[in-house]
């Protein structure tokens, strides 16, 4: 008799073992030979898919359980090896598909082409080449066969995290399928406004390994800013005052975060160096300064929940600032944790210029934040009056969250700098170019250039109450060179003059 390979009963018997792989087989191909009374295979060919380091940790040994494995039925292929009959020989060839040429090669040099056992199958077969395609399941993340422990190296990564000032620290699977769905809707819905990028590295959003080739884990990071600054609610009653967002009054986050990213994945590969200095380890470190879907991971990780505003919501609240690190290990994800939100809507309901247009849903277009960092042009006319004396950015919808009473004293390199939390308008509106530079070097604020600034601080001068201060500090600056700055400078003394405009 005379049968394909190929069913799911002999498939099964040799994959067993190898579905700890974890989706490393692309193929397996079966040179058949004939016996008299039973079929043998004497070649096997494995073509593996490199899609991370971690796989070839134990690979062979799940190769050497498929063919020697107590459950492998003995019985007639012991007389074919009694009676002389080739070996079964098993060759391992790196699958090289676009992208994963440098795994590929090391996985060539490593494990490529090596003999490994001899399995004979127990149903008669066809000659020829049969081809059986791996069911792709999970590896396991333990080191019960004397592996990779990742569930350890988790633990290790949590309180070194915590010993470099971050919160919390959490692990997420490198897949944003729900999440892109969302952001195709609201991209569709124009809402990120001139926020091109948005739209542009959609896929670098979508598909983290995009972004980062080989990305199979994703460690999240919060690290707490909120400052000791003067009362938020005080400042923005003052009309005369500028707020400031609470998260640009100290140094900017970009840098220290991305910073403790790397001392925290240093020490990542230091450890693994000196524990598992045969696994490959790859990462990249983010915090706001690429296309990644940070809230996203953070839920995922199990650090926050995404709140109503659409920001990262923990019981210690929402001052914190969030990083990442791709990384090719494969690290066993946290369990995302249960929202508290309730029927709580102080943040929907508080918004000055209703930009949380749902529970979930921010429309960029009228969001404060967006309206004073990311539009480069005129802000629109009718939100002029509602951005008040907020200069750079909105903390509205936290200042109102319940959460966020239970929120303690952030990093202090976030400490107020230049007296940003209670500063005066007009004095701001008086630092020209250079003392702008100088004195905004290292915030975050300093991104927007000082176009933008004063461009601001035109809108709050002409949202306060009119004195002869503020037309005469509006005043110096009608005939600036920029025409963003005349324009919005007009309005202001229109403002003042309680006149049209």
């Amino acid at each position: 008799m005379e049968r394909e390979i190929g069913g799911r009963d002999e498939a099964g018997r040799f994959l067993g073992p190898l579905d700890q792989t974890h989706g490393v087989i692309a193929e397996i191909f079966v040179q058949p030979g004939i016996g008299k009374l039973f079929w043998i295979a004497e070649t096997i060919k494995i073509k593996v898919i490199p899609v991370y380091a971690r796989n070839y940790v134990n690979f062979n040994q799940c190769v050497s359980r498929a063919f020697h494995g107590t459950g492998v039925p003995q019985g007639p292929e012991q007389g074919a090896h009694q009676r002389g009959l080739a070996r079964t020989e098993v060759a391992i060839e790196p699958y090289d598909h676009t992208g994963c040429k440098q795994w590929s090669e090391l996985a060539a040099q490593r494990h490529g082409r090596r003999f490994i056992g001899q399995f004979p199958f127990q149903r008669s077969g066809r000659a020829g080449r049969t081809k059986m395609l791996a069911m792709h399941t999970r590896h396991s993340n333990t080191a019960a066969d004397g592996g990779f422990d990742a569930a350890a190296l988790v633990e290790k990564i949590k309180r070194w995290g915590k010993e470099l000032g971050f919160s919390s620290i959490g692990i997420a699977r490198a897949d944003v399928a729900q999440a892109s769905i969302r952001l195709e809707r609201w991209l569709g819905l124009g809402r990120q406004g001139e926020m091109d990028y948005m739209a542009k590295h959609r896929e670098l959003r979508a598909r983290p390994e995009a972004l980062v080739p080989h990305t199979v884990s994703v460690i999240s990071a919060r690290l707490p800013y909120w400052p000791q600054a003067a009362d938020s609610a005080r400042v923005l009653a003052d009309k005369e005052a500028a707020y400031v967002a609470r998260y640009a009054l100290g140094r900017d986050y970009h840098r220290k975060v991305r910073q403790q990213l790397q001392r925290l994945a240093t020490r990542i590969g230091t450890e693994l160096a000196a524990t598992q200095p045969d696994l490959p380890f790859s990462y990249r470190v983010f915090s706001d300064s690429a296309p990644v879907m940070e809230v996203e991971f953070a839920v995922q990780g199990g650090i926050s929940w995404r709140g109503k505003h659409t920001l990262t919501l923990s019981r210690d609240g929402s001052w914190h600032f969030l990083g990442e690190i791709y990384t090719s290990l494969d690290l066993p994800g946290d369990a995302a944790i249960d929202e508290h939100c309730g029927t709580c809507s102080r943040c929907i309901e508080v918004c000055p210029t209703s930009a949380i247009v749902a529970p979930y849903e921010l429309d960029a277009r009228l969001c404060i934040s967006y309206l004073t960092i990311e539009l480069h042009g005129p802000i629109p006319l009718p939100l002029r009056p509602l951005i008040g004396n907020r200069i750079y950015g909105c903390d509205d919808c936290q200042l109102c969250c319940p959460w966020n009473r239970f929120a303690k004293i952030g990093d202090p390199d976030f400490a107020v700098r230049n007296g940003l939390d209670d500063a005066r308008l007009v004095d701001l509106f008086a630092w020209d170019e250079q003392e702008f530079e100088r004195r905004l070097a290292g915030s975050p604020i300093r991104r927007i250039g000082h176009e933008r600034w004063l461009r601001n601080i035109a809108v709050a001068l002409g949202n306060a109450d009119p004195t002869e201060e503020i037309r005469t500090a509006l005043l110096a600056r009608r005939d600036h060179p920029s025409a963003l700055v005349r324009e919005h400078v007009a309005w202001a003394l229109a403002r003042v003059a309680g006149t049209d405009w």
